[in-house]
């Protein structure tokens, strides 16, 4: 008769993924082996990272209590290249930095308990993240250590002695000595990569390990557009027949703007303007209200061109009326055949006062085959908050719909459109209306100069303006969005206005609960 016997150790292993009700315990690792540099993240930079990336962030539990720790993440290395800090990768504690579609892992952290540390956990810490780096096929892991015995020889030898005497096995040092053990080079000594470590001085070892198994990726379709071409249409306002001969006209500029290989085709606000002269009535607030009757057969036409001519396209705005209520809404028919919309939110006394139009009550973001967009109506760029909070959801350009009848009104969106550039480090393209209408009553003159900005640094344009049309003419824009240096301008630029906020005097929330 066999017995089974139970081993009896004092110690029973487990390596697995984090999970959010670990926080406590790795907490209080941290604030022991941190002590002296700020201890322990928050629950919320804790629960983000998990959000961002779960498959790299990994633990070793003894009987149920989590003794040691790897965090990491996965980046686009090129966006940071050699010379970065530990925040720029962590970004705050928001971990935007993480990029599913990177080539290297980037190894945030290792830690593991006082009381454990002569078992070699970190061994096996290190060989589990070189694992999930094959199976992921990425080309390596990239990490920043601390040297914190260099605070005894810091008034003796340079940093760069210091290493090499470190790695010719003349001195050891706690950590780099174990990372150049588990075949880890020294790819760059980097100074003030943690300002606050004062035991390194400061100075830190940016270390790498080659993933030998490395195969070069290859998108043959669908992969990510770095460079963005986008056409914008300067509309010429002018009496219509009926529908038919509007639908004509707009399918001209698709047509035209698709030629050139561009992936957008962005119309004015109130484009369908003509429209309400067909509508025979009287009263402004009437005629518009009749003009809505054709926005949701506008809107399918729109998505058919979109699909005819493969290319998303921005339905500039139009008036919708449901419910009693007069909204005005821009339609983002997109190329495989799905639409979203985005209501104007800031109506102005004009529009009030002449139509009874009201504002939305939802800010969108929208993604699509060529990035995150955002879409503000007119009036609703020259409230900042809205770009800041769509630019906090990942935009990357925002697209303007406008009206205007007057060159001050023009520069109103103009000049604000510039700062939401600069301000948000996106790309903003406005386009309006030329022309009259004399039997439509509210919209008469138009006055437009059509544009796209850029931020203002030395990669974009002089005076930070890619492309702008000539006042008053109707014609098409198409511009080239380099996508990548926006990357390099978030991390690197002259100035950094989004990571250099203040979040810790001022923050910005949106009040009203989205779903309502």
């Amino acid at each position: 008769m066999s017995e089974k016997i139970e081993a009896n150790s004092e110690h029973r292993l487990l390596l697995r993924q984090l999970e959010l009700k670990d926080y406590k315990e790795v907490k209080d690792i941290m604030d022991l082996v941190y002590s002296n540099i700020d201890g322990a993240w928050t629950r919320k930079e804790f629960s983000n990272l998990l959000k961002k990336f779960p498959e790299g962030q990994i633990c070793i539990e003894d009987k149920g209590k989590v003794v040691a720790v790897a965090l990491s993440l996965i980046v686009d290395y090129s966006v940071y290249g050699d010379k970065h800090t530990y925040d720029q990768i962590i970004d705050k504690g928001t971990f935007k930095s993480h990029d599913p579609e990177g080539e290297t892992l980037y190894g945030i952290d290792v830690f593991v308990h006082p009381d454990y540390r002569n078992l070699r956990l970190g061994r096996r810490l290190y060989d589990a993240r070189k694992e999930i780096c094959e199976n992921l096929n990425l080309r390596g892991i990239i990490a920043g250590g601390r040297i914190p015995g260099y605070k005894d020889y810091a008034d003796k030898l340079t940093p760069a002695k210091y290493i090499e005497m470190v790695r010719n096995k003349e001195l050891a040092d706690p950590v780099l000595s174990f990372q150049l053990s588990n075949d880890f080079h020294v790819r760059k000594i980097l100074k003030g990569y943690l300002p606050d470590d004062t035991e390194s001085r400061a100075y830190a070892t940016l270390l790498e390990w080659i993933n030998v198994y490395y195969e070069e990726k290859e998108k043959l379709l669908g992969g990510k557009k770095t460079v963005v071409r986008i056409g914008i249409v300067q509309w010429q306002m002018r009496a219509v027949k009926d529908l038919d001969d509007f639908m004509q006209q707009v399918e001209f500029f698709v047509d035209t703007v698709s030629s050139y290989k561009s992936d957008m085709v962005v119309f004015p606000e109130f484009f369908n303007a003509p429209l309400m002269a067909l509508t025979n009535e009287e009263s402004p607030s009437e005629a518009i209200r009749s003009m809505a009757e054709y926005t949701e057969e506008i809107r399918e036409r729109m998505i058919h061109l979109a699909l005819s001519y493969n290319i998303n396209i921005i339905a500039g705005s139009m008036p919708e009326y449901y419910d009693n209520k007069l909204y005005n809404v821009s339609y983002l028919c997109r190329r495989d055949g799905t639409y979203d919309k985005q209501y104007k939110l800031h109506v102005t006394p004009d529009e009030s006062h002449y139509w009874g139009m009201r504002g939305g009550h939802k800010l969108k973001i929208f993604d699509t085959d060529i990035g995150k967009i955002g879409i503000l109506i007119c009036y609703d760029v020259e409230f900042p908050e809205l770009a800041r909070m769509l630019s906090d959801m990942d935009m990357k350009i925002l697209f303007v719909p406008f009206w205007t009848d007057t060159k001050n009104a023009y520069l109103r969106v103009r000049l604000c459109a510039q700062a939401r550039a600069i301000e948000n480090e996106c790309y903003v393209a406005i386009t309006g209306s030329v022309g009259n209408l004399p039997k439509v009553e509210n919209m008469d003159i138009q006055y437009s100069q059509s544009a796209v900005f850029s931020p203002s640094d030395f990669a974009f344009p002089h005076d930070a303006v890619v492309a702008e049309a000539t006042p008053n003419t109707e014609m098409t824009l198409i511009a080239d969005l380099d996508l990548d240096l926006l990357k390099d301008l978030n991390t690197a630029g002259s100035v950094r206005n989004l990571k250099d906020r203040r979040k810790d005097l001022y923050n910005l929330s949106w009040v009203l609960r989205q779903e309502e």
